[in-house]
This record gives structure tokens, C-alpha cells and sequence, in this order.
């Protein structure tokens, strides 16, 4: 769930990036406004399973922080997916 959350946030980031782009830089906030919603839910859920995994593995708050903050920069949620994945034990 968190390698899957973690792609999908980082192209809703992406995508919003687009929105605002659009909002500001050609003064049309339509897409914005409907998008932004969705975006701001696929991160509470993004975090939610941050939380879960946290959990599982016994992750320090630090850890736990540091992902979920990791979800709210464009990129950087899908190459801290790439290491957490890597340090997990296969399931």
C-alpha cells in the first residue's frame, strides 16, 4: 500500500503543479479548485498509510515524520519510496 500511495502522490503533485501553473500563470482557477480537494485527500490517505507502515516496522517518530513530510514534495515521495521499499523485508 505505501510503494502505491507513494507513486500516486507524487504524480497528484505533479499534476496540482500543473493546476497552479494554470491558476497563476494564466489566471484560470478552475482546474485548481476542483483539484485541489482530491489532492489534499490523496495525502491525508498517503499519510494515514505512512502511519500504518510506521507502525508495522517500528519506525522512530523522527522516521515516521520525515516520510510523511517526503509526500509533499514533488519527487522526493517516490525516491523515499524507492529506499524504503529497499530497507522492508520482502513480504
Amino acid at each position: 500500500r505505501f510503494r502505491v500511495m507513494a507513486v500516486v502522490v507524487s504524480i497528484a503533485l505533479f499534476v496540482l503543479l500543473f493546476g497552479m501553473v494554470l491558476r497563476y500563470g494564466f489566471e484560470s482557477e478552475g482546474f485548481s479548485k476542483a483539484y485541489s480537494p482530491v489532492h489534499g485527500a490523496l495525502y491525508m490517505v498517503y499519510l494515514v498509510t505512512v502511519a500504518d507502515l510506521s507502525r508495522q516496522v517500528g519506525w522512530s517518530l523522527l522516521r515516521t515524520v520525515g516520510v510523511a513530510v517526503a509526500g509533499a514534495v514533488p519527487v522526493v515521495s517516490y525516491l523515499v519510496e524507492r529506499r524504503v521499499s529497499a530497507s522492508l523485508p520482502a513480504s
